[in-house]
């Protein structure tokens, strides 16, 4: 009781008053209250969102709380605006928070929701602890610590403050007392019962049955400026919070060990631990880490800078969380994927397999699906972003725009031209002049044949034929130069016909388009009208 005196004077308040403040939820059985609590690093990553759709799936389907807290308790690794950014980003991607912090404050009961806010309540724990005997002032200095690893180092035992080299850990109240009278900063640390030579199971929600090792090191508690670590705050927390499930990667299994031991002295009740594998990748015919250094891919900002739409990266994000969401999607085109139900039992512990080309695709399926105006807002959207002289463009004539957006839209089997936004622009570009550049027509026909073909189409060309009488005057042109104008016959002997009216078509798509891959030609001149018209005149002038 004397030691707890003398570090916190200041604290009067108790464990019990607290867990007064702080009451239990009254939320329905079976409800999972969870929470994203990142580090206000400037980063954001997959991994974030990976683990923000678990949390948010786990807490919502349940009838749950979702809360988010920042855990800025490094302030030398504290990057100014990282909270509102964090924030943003998960916001577009649908994580959205019930109670926490928000870029205009806190929202909720159970705040504060920013760690350096709460020092005032972990100092009561802190105390608790040490009127307990499970926690003591360590006054080492840095070069003290620095020595002591290196004695560790050569005489090859386990790196830590532990046994032995534990140099406060059992010291008389007098040094105590004459080390703060001179000054000096101390931290505080945790008394570990724990022992080297002792295992124990744990069944964590996601890696299933565990052998772990008990925590003999005394881990620091609260740092020299008061403000705690994470071990400790995050007991704090979660407790006060009632959180019921803590969603993290598994680069925290190791610490784990000491996490159980802090929330038993501590006498709270252990949530249940979903420690989620990392992102992999295929690096050659092995598999590792996404990585912040080499994957631009992990950023989150990637994908929206790339063009995904929302809907494409959470779609795809879901298939790596369970692998049975393909099948479920595959069974109900339509439906909301909040219908889904979502299991953590589903996860892999090993982690998921990040494959871009598969991203690609069901990015392609989810554009294929929406409608013209859809896919206009959202291409514009991005566009005014990204590339502010195409989105001048897609505004001249929304209509226009719209228009072309439309073709092979719709019915059993859409286009799948486009798996980002960036794709827009080549993919219909040729509709406006200033993005218009012609592929050539290769040296397989000489400029006379292809004249030609071009002149005899323009002959009988009229934009009020339908897509049949357009196309039998195609097949007329192909005939008329002595191409194959059947394309049975042309497949049966190819050797007796110098092309076919495929490649007439060709000829008209790159006069037209400047492409030899385009969508549907003939609803492609019809939007293009006497523009159409005009660039086959001047590719006629140009052979």
């Amino acid at each position: 009781m004397e030691l707890a005196a003398l570090l916190f004077p200041h604290v009067s308040e108790t464990p019990d008053s607290l867990e007064a403040r702080y009451p239990l939820r009254q939320l329905p059985e079976g409800a999972v209250v969870t929470r994203m609590a990142p580090s206000p690093t400037g980063f954001v990553h997959l991994g974030n969102l990976v683990q923000g759709l678990v949390a948010e799936r786990m807490a919502h389907q349940s009838g749950g709380v979702l809360f988010l807290r920042v855990e800025d308790t490094d302030a030398k690794r504290e990057v100014p605006g990282a909270v509102e950014v964090l924030i943003d980003s998960l916001k577009h991607y649908s994580i959205c928070f019930d109670e926490g912090a928000t870029k205009e404050g806190d929202n909720g009961i159970y705040g504060p929701y920013r760690q350096r806010q709460r020092a005032e309540l972990y100092h009561v724990y802190a105390k608790k602890l040490v009127e307990q005997g499970m926690a003591y002032p360590c006054f080492c200095t840095e070069e003290e610590l620095t020595a002591m690893r290196a004695d560790q180092e050569e005489k090859k035992v386990n790196f830590g403050y532990y046994g032995s080299y534990a140099l406060w850990r059992d010291r008389p109240i007098e040094d105590v007392k004459a080390a703060l009278a001179e000054g000096k900063p101390w931290v505080l640390r945790f008394r570990s019962t724990g022992s080297i030579e002792n295992q124990f199971k744990y069944n964590d929600l996601v890696k299933g049955a565990l052998t772990i090792t008990e925590n003999d090191i005394d881990h620091v508690l609260l740092k020299a400026d008061g403000i705690p670590t994470y071990h400790f705050a995050h007991a704090v927390d979660d407790h006060l919070m009632r959180t019921t499930h803590v969603v993290r990667g598994d680069e925290w299994l190791p610490s784990l060990p000491f996490h159980l031991q802090l929330f038993r002295a501590l006498d709270f009740k252990i949530p249940k631990y979903v420690h989620i594998g990392p992102l992999m990748k295929m690096d050659g015919t092995s598999k590792r880490k996404l990585s912040k250094r080499k994957d631009p891919e992990l950023a989150l900002t990637y994908y929206k800078a790339a063009g995904f739409p929302v809907c494409a990266v959470y779609e795809y994000i879901m298939t790596l969380l369970n692998s049975n969401y393909e099948d479920w999607r595959k069974a109900n085109p339509t439906a909301d994927s909040d219908s889904f139900k979502f299991s953590y039992k589903k996860l892999n512990p090993a982690g998921a397999l990040f494959d871009y080309a598969k991203l690609c695709d069901v990015s392609k399926n989810e554009i294929a699906k929406m409608d013209a105006q859809t896919v206009y807002a959202l291409a514009l959207e991005f566009a005014e972003e990204f590339d502010p002289d195409f989105a001048l463009c897609l505004k001249r004539d929304p209509d226009f725009t719209k228009s072309i957006l439309a073709i092979g839209r719709g019915g059993k089997k859409p286009r799948k031209d486009l798996a980002t936004w960036q794709d827009v622009k080549p993919y219909m570009g040729f509709f406006y002049d200033e993005y218009f550049v012609s592929e050539g027509f290769g040296d397989r026909y000489e400029p006379a044949v292809i004249k030609a073909a071009l002149e005899a189409f323009l002959e009988g060309y009229d934009p009020a034929d339908d897509a049949n009488v357009w196309f039998d005057k195609v097949k007329a042109v192909t005939a008329k130069i002595g191409f194959a104008a059947d394309m049975k016959e042309y497949k049966a002997n190819p050797d007796a016909f110098p092309g076919s009216v495929a490649d007439v078509s060709t000829f008209i798509r790159v006069a037209v388009t400047g492409k030899t891959n385009s969508p549907d030609l003939y609803t492609v001149m019809q939007i293009l009208g006497s523009k159409a018209v005009e660039r086959i005149s001047k590719t006629i002038e140009s052979l």
